[in-house]
């Protein structure tokens, strides 16, 4: 029998989620041959944390359902304790970037999957907490259907679980390392507004994540692709397709991804940075590992917070931050499409070694590109006017920190690498009487 995670990482009021991902859990022990560890990583303020306990308490007792509820300092001890133990250096650096004081998309993923391997689990299966499920029939919609149906199987087995089958048979003996849909709904990053107002800016903002270099008509395909999803078709019935995965059609609240892969190389840790949980994706498929992408699509919403006042600001930062990330991840993703399945050993395990390796030279990259994407950001938002021209205001001081950040982020992703293997293999060791509650 399998053991799994399910986890909701969150930093806000979600209640309703927690009773959503609840059926969602009970149903997979149900249909499947397997145990579901739910993980909910709570670093949300105390009033909400107990709203959430309290929705936890609410949740009916299922066999083969274990649910935990982790405040930080919960997170915090199991991470103090799994560093200590795996004797990497560098502990106190070590944990600020497992559990950093500001939002890090990546650094919260990565600490489900520590934990993960502490509960023995053999996939971690991840959604948001604004998102909920679609309906059919007035049933939930569950991606844990296709997730578990694939997961983790030799490719050539798992042609069975889904309706279309185009891999090359080439990576028929390789695993299948990831199962994921998407959304429908507003578009995952907060733009929509942008798009409506001036439609020439959002074109302008959105293609600025374009890699050096791009052509005109890439960056108008990239436009057209960026943050939309499933589109708006409501689900009708399943489709699955089984091929090197289309990352374009994955979205982080709706995806698993096997042991195999995040027990090797974590996410990068960058804080307050969207997009930064997204790197395995670019490395499952760069690697040439096996994927399914179906259609079992979550429903994204927005939370009010992100379009005024200082969650505004927030927001708008984290995607400035985002914007600079690409000057240094578009060169790691250019090595691994570049190397292939040079990035696997004999048993198909990704070289954590070579992703590092990428990452601290990528750190060297002439940051002339990032100087131009904020002059362009600035030029757009001042266009724009009102909110985001005192947005503009107040990134223009910011500009010189922003830029090292970028920069150190990248560098810290590479350290963490370094040490990624030696924490896994702690947590994987943890003893029963430390493990999570």
């Amino acid at each position: 029998m399998r053991t799994v995670c399910l986890t909701l990482p969150t930093n806000r009021e979600c209640a309703a989620t927690i009773a959503a991902i609840g059926a969602e859990a009970a149903f997979a022990a149900a249909r499947f041959d397997v145990r579901v560890h739910l993980l909910l990583l709570d670093s949300a303020d105390p009033a909400v944390f107990r709203r959430h306990a309290e929705a936890v308490a609410a949740l009916p007792a299922v066999e083969r359902v274990t649910v935990h509820h982790l405040d930080e300092d919960a997170q915090r001890a199991f991470l103090r304790d799994v560093i200590e133990r795996s004797g990497a250096a560098g502990p106190e650096r070590l944990l600020d970037l497992m559990l950093p004081d500001a939002v890090s998309y990546g650094a919260c993923t990565n600490r489900a999957f520590l934990l993960a391997a502490a509960l023995g689990c053999t996939s971690v299966h991840r959604r948001d907490s604004d998102s909920h499920y679609q309906l059919l029939e007035g049933e939930p919609v569950f991606p844990i259907v296709p997730e578990l149906a694939a997961l983790g199987l030799k490719a050539a087995d798992a042609a069975a679980a889904v309706t279309d089958h185009t891999l090359d048979p080439a990576h028929a003996d390789k695993p299948v390392a990831l199962v994921g849909g998407s959304f429908v709904g507003e578009l995952s990053v907060d733009l929509a507004e942008i798009r409506d107002l001036d439609p020439q800016a959002y074109h302008r903002v959105v293609a600025l994540w374009a890699p050096t270099g791009a052509s005109e008509e890439e960056r108008r395909e990239l436009v057209a692709e960026s943050f939309t999803g499933g589109g708006t078709e409501p689900f009708g019935g399943d489709r699955a397709v089984l091929d090197l995965p289309d990352i374009w059609r994955i979205d982080m609240c709706n995806v698993a991804i096997d042991h195999e892969v995040y027990e090797r190389v974590p996410l990068p840790p960058a804080t307050d940075t969207i997009g930064s949980d997204y790197f395995l994706l670019h490395l499952v498929r760069d690697a040439t590992l096996p994927g399914v992408v179906h259609n079992r699509h979550i429903v994204n919403y927005y939370t009010p917070e992100r379009r005024t006042g200082a969650g505004f600001t927030a927001y708008q930062l984290r995607y400035a931050k985002f914007l600079l990330s690409m000057l240094y991840l578009y060169p790691v993703y250019f090595d691994m499409e570049a190397a292939g399945d040079a990035l696997l050993d004999e048993a198909h395990h990704v070289r954590a070694d070579a992703i590092a390796d990428s990452a601290r030279r990528s750190a060297a990259t002439d940051r002339a590109e990032n100087h131009r994407r904020l002059d362009e950001l600035d030029r757009c938002y001042r266009r724009l006017g009102g909110k985001y021209a005192e947005f503009a205001d107040h990134l223009a001081p910011q500009r010189a920190r922003l830029l090292d950040e970028a920069q150190a982020d990248i560098e810290d992703f590479a350290l963490l690498i370094d040490a990624w293997g030696p924490l896994t293999r702690a947590s994987r060791t943890t003893p029963a009487e430390r493990l999570p509650r």
